[in-house]
């Protein structure tokens, strides 16, 4: 191949420009993307050689080196993986599929002061990190196999590069940074031995360091353990390493906010180190997000992202498992129905299922901090895992009306506070939480002393028929339905009074039902209300308007739903209204009134009006007559 000159994506020019003139202390990360990038380039060797033998002919001993040379001012970091060819080169070093720049540069527009290196690990664009210390990098490479080509790539991050045949005697990829002025720590070999030992103690390879241009001596002393986190025992393992292994598997710049070691022996054998993150990625709730756990076998890598050993729910966790029961040659079709998968897969939901549990029951400021960036992703699988789904239930938090929103209870502790003519559990859901403490339908319970959930999550809507009971009590909507209060004596008490107040305002009820039929399935008296005039319920076992709004929102085509109006007899407005029925004063203007207390429910609940233009004018002429 000709000596060719390149222009990368404009996406990429425009990263590398952010990348190369920033300022920030961590420059240093530069090195262990680079590391994490050869280690990788080596697992993805011996996963290969699985099944084609040829590519580890040459009977390689894996390693990573590192070469200083302090009279040149390069810094050179070899590994002898799987290479690449020059197809390979371009694609994964100047095309925006394969290194997730577009997304990158798609971030750091949203953020106004981006944290680099978070970005950077996030993204999987950490070969570029090298221009942040190099104006020069080269990348010389040779796939493993039979009859493959060396070649070279060169860019001082202009905006080019260059592509070209290139003279390698093994396999592997070098890279050759030529440091920028003011770099001269990188050379340093106690520099670059605390860098390995805080970064990437945890290589499995030997990361060893020559000088003065040279290669490492054969018998150089790794910089790092090597030996497998998970595999160590708990005492032996300071936080730091938990922390660091975290952020070389997660590409996430902050310390995780639970770790979770694992060992299990018996009828299956496996190791796992899981991690729960601190915030939700941006990307976590797309549908097409890849998420799962590394797997090996016998401690050779087999891949990343396996979802069969996670629930969807608890997608955001990160981590490793290492089998001893599973083949070598294992495949992602293999497992989809692998009983030992799972197996482990029960293992590990169980698990982090208990972790939670316990970090609600001793921790609840850092449970509810979880539950606060997660719990919309957990409640997902009371729809689809029937066997955990007690535990979940125990695991939810709500807000509550008595706490105006600002406090979140479980169901447990909402039952546990539940005066003892009680006898359900009350919640409304709606679409924020200002609509939610507004809402009229909480006037009742309010004055018997009777707390409300407040559901305002969008899963909310879905799991709902999913917690149909709770500890032997009915979960019961606020906004659906008949409402009933108290002992079964209260109960039947209140029913007579309204029966009687019904009867009462029969022919209010009747008027106002012609008036309105188009819109409203049935007006009737309420039990809900205390201080409103009025507003709109849904029939038992029919659509919330809340979910309505939410599947119209979705472009779904569903018929009109016609909800219930209730009204307060003992609100002045209603009284004012059956006085002029009953002594026929201006029927027009109970017409007008009507219409005003229809909008008024409407709104109250969320809704758009039926006609805006006029109720604003007879809001205006109301006004104006007071």
């Amino acid at each position: 191949m000709e000596k060719k000159t390149c222009a990368f994506k404009a996406e990429i020019r425009q990263m590398l420009d952010l990348v190369i003139n920033s300022l920030y202390s961590k420059k240093e990360i530069f090195l262990r993307e680079l590391i994490s990038n050869a280690s990788d380039a080596i697992d993805r060797a011996q996963y290969l050689a699985l099944t084609d033998k040829t590519l580890v002919a040459d009977n390689p001993e894996w390693k990573i080196d590192i070469i200083a040379d302090a009279e040149e001012k390069t810094l050179t970091v070899v590994d002898n993986g799987i290479g690449m060819n020059a197809e390979e080169l371009e694609n994964n070093l100047g095309v925006i599929a394969r290194s997730g720049t577009k997304n990158f540069v798609q971030k750091l527009s949203e953020d106004k002061a981006p944290n680099l290196p978070e970005l950077i690990g996030q993204f999987g664009v950490g070969f570029y990190a090298a221009f942040m210390v190099a104006d020069e990098v080269t990348v010389i490479t040779r796939r493993r196999g039979e009859a493959q080509q060396g070649c070279k790539w060169t860019s001082n991050g202009d905006g080019n590069y260059t592509l070209e045949d290139a003279a390698r005697d093994q396999p592997g990829t070098t890279i050759v940074l030529k440091l920028r002025e003011g770099m001269d720590e990188f050379l340093d070999k106690w520099r670059i031995e605390m860098l390995v030992k805080q970064y990437s103690d945890f290589i499995a390879y030997p990361i060893r360091f020559g000088e003065k241009g040279d290669p490492p001596a054969a018998d150089a002393k790794p910089m790092n353990t090597m030996k497998a986190l998970w595999k160590r025992p708990k005492s032996e393992i300071k936080p730091e390493e938990y922390n660091e292994f975290y952020k070389h598997i997660s590409r996430d710049f902050n310390d995780p906010f639970k770790t979770i070691h694992l060992s299990v022996e018996g009828a299956i054998e496996f190791k796992a180190l899981l991690f729960l993150p601190k915030e939700l990625s941006y990307d976590l709730l797309m549908p097409n997000h890849k998420y799962g756990l590394n797997l090996y076998v016998r401690n050779v890598f087999i891949g990343s992202d396996f979802e069969m050993l996670l629930p969807d729910y608890l997608r955001f966790t990160r981590g490793v498992v290492d089998s001893s029961d599973l083949p070598l040659n294992v495949s992602r079709e293999m497992l989809q129905d692998d009983a030992i998968i799972r197996k482990i897969k029960s293992n590990i939901t169980g698990k982090i299922l208990s972790t939670l549990a316990e970090m609600m029951k001793d921790s609840r400021v850092d449970y509810e901090t979880f539950f606060t960036s997660f719990g919309r992703i957990l409640k997902e699988g009371l729809h689809t895992d029937w066997d955990n789904s007690d535990k979940l239930k125990n695991l939810l938090l709500f807000a509550t009306a008595s706490s105006d929103g600002a406090k979140q209870v479980s169901l447990k502790e909402y039952i546990d506070a539940m005066p003892e003519t009680q006898q359900d559990i009350y919640y409304l859901i709606a679409e924020d939480m200002e609509t939610a403490k507004q809402s009229p339908h909480l006037e009742a319970l309010r004055k018997r002393g009777y707390d409300v959930l407040l559901m305002t999550d969008p899963i909310d809507q879905w799991i709902i028929d999913r917690l149909d009971q709770f500890d032997g009590k009915k979960l019961v909507a606020i906004d659906k339905g008949k409402l009933e209060f108290g002992s079964d004596a209260e109960r039947e008490a209140e029913k007579k009074q309204l029966e009687a107040a019904t009867a009462d305002y029969k022919p209010l009820i009747d008027y106002i039902q012609g008036e309105l039929d188009d819109d409203v399935k049935e007006v009737r008296l309420s039990p809900r209300l205390t201080d409103s005039a009025c507003c709109l319920v849904a029939d038992e076992n029919a659509m919330s308007a809340s979910m309505e709004r939410m599947l119209r929102a979705m472009k779904q085509d569903i018929p009109k739903q016609k909800r219930l109006l209730e009204l307060n007899p003992s609100h002045p407005l209603i009284k004012r209204m059956k006085e002029m029925l009953d002594t026929n004063q201006d029927d027009a203007k109970l017409h007008d009134y009507i219409d005003l207390l229809y909008g008024q429910a409407l709104l109250s609940e969320g809704s758009a009006l039926k006609d805006p233009r006029r109720f604003t004018q007879l809001v205006a002429d109301l006004m104006a007559k007071a």
